[in-house]
C-alpha cells in the first residue's frame, strides 16, 4: 500500500515562502495499492489537485471519502482534474447525516457561490452516505467511526489492504468529552480503536498545549494528544497533519521536536508531497 500526502494544511490553504517546505494545500491524502495508481482518495481538500498528476494521465477510477464537510475538506472537490473529466469512474462517499450526499455537496458547490453543481461534473459519479462500518472499496477495507469535531459529523477513519494498515483522524477535539489523564482530551474510544497497532496514524495537530484553552470550541487537538494516542495504540510511526494555517514550517518542525523528544513511537511532520510504502 503506498500513501502519498496531497495536502496537509488545515482550515485554509497558505501560502508564502515561510509554508513552502511543509505545503500549503488542505487535506488530501491519495492510497494506492502497488506499482498502481491512487484508487482511493481521503478528504477533498485542496490537496487533491495534486492527485491528478498520480494518475499518469489515466481518467480516476475509484472512491473518494470525506472525513466530514467543512470546507477545507472538501474545497478542492470541483479541480480534481482526475476525476472532472471523460472516462472517470467515481464515488464519492460522506458521513450520513439527514441528507442525501449530492444535497449536501450541493450546498456548498451550486451558484451563486460556485458556477456549477455536482450533476456538472463530468465523467460517471455516484454521491452517496455512509455510517459508522467497516466496508470495502478498491480492495481496501475501510473502518469509520465518529470522533468528536465541531458542527456536523466528522468520522475517522482506518484503511488496510490485508497486510498493512493507516488511521486517518485529521480533525478530531478529544478534550470536548473530558481533559483526560493530561488535560489535552480523552483517550476517545474511537480513536483508540481506529490507531490501534496500525503501522502509520495520521493525526491532528493543528494546536500547542499552550493555545488549546482559547480554541477549546474550535474542533482540533494539541499535538500532545496525537503522540499521547500514537503511544498508547503502539503505532507504527505517527505523522502530525492538518497543521494551523499560520504555523510557518519552522514553528511546525519545532513543536514536533517538542512532542518527539519524550514519544516512544517514532514522530515526524506529515509534508505535502510525501510519500510512505508501507
Amino acid at each position: 500500500m503506498r500513501v502519498q500526502l496531497c495536502g496537509v494544511r488545515g482550515s485554509t490553504p497558505s501560502s508564502g515562502a515561510a509554508f513552502r517546505a511543509v505545503g500549503g494545500h488542505t487535506s488530501c491524502v491519495a492510497v494506492a495499492h502497488d506499482d498502481c495508481v491512487p484508487s482511493l482518495v481521503l478528504d477533498a481538500g485542496s490537496g487533491i489537485r495534486e492527485v491528478t498528476p498520480l494518475l499518469l494521465g489515466q481518467p480516476f477510477s475509484g472512491s473518494i471519502v470525506l472525513s466530514h464537510l467543512h470546507w477545507d475538506h472538501m474545497m478542492g472537490l470541483p479541480f480534481f482534474g482526475g476525476a472532472d473529466r471523460p472516462g472517470s469512474v467515481v464515488e464519492l462517499l460522506v458521513p450520513s447525516q439527514g441528507e442525501s450526499a449530492f444535497d449536501l455537496i450541493s450546498r456548498a458547490m451550486s451558484p451563486p457561490l460556485f458556477p456549477i453543481t455536482p450533476a456538472k461534473l463530468r465523467g460517471e459519479w455516484q454521491f452517496g452516505g455512509y455510517e459508522e462500518s467497516t466496508f470495502e472499496r478498491d480492495g481496501f477495507v475501510i473502518t469509520a467511526r465518529e470522533i468528536p469535531h465541531s458542527a456536523g459529523r466528522t468520522m475517522g477513519l482506518r484503511v488496510s489492504d490485508g497486510r498493512h494498515s493507516l488511521a486517518y483522524l485529521p480533525d478530531h477535539a478529544p478534550h470536548l468529552i473530558g481533559p483526560g489523564a493530561h488535560g489535552v482530551g480523552e483517550l476517545h474510544p474511537a480513536a483508540v480503536e481506529l490507531a490501534m497497532g496500525v503501522d502509520l496514524l495520521l493525526h491532528d495537530a493543528q494546536y500547542t498545549r499552550s493555545e488549546l484553552p482559547d480554541r477549546f470550541a474550535w474542533g482540533h487537538a494539541a499535538a500532545d494528544y496525537s503522540a499521547e494516542l500514537a503511544a498508547h495504540c503502539g503505532v507504527g510511526q505517527l505523522l502530525m497533519i492538518h497543521h494551523d494555517p499560520s504555523r510557518t514550517d519552522i514553528a511546525v518542525s519545532e513543536l514536533r521536536d517538542q512532542i518527539a523528544v519524550n514519544s516512544k513511537v517514532p514522530i515526524d511532520i506529515g509534508v505535502e508531497g510525501a510519500v510512505y510504502q508501507l
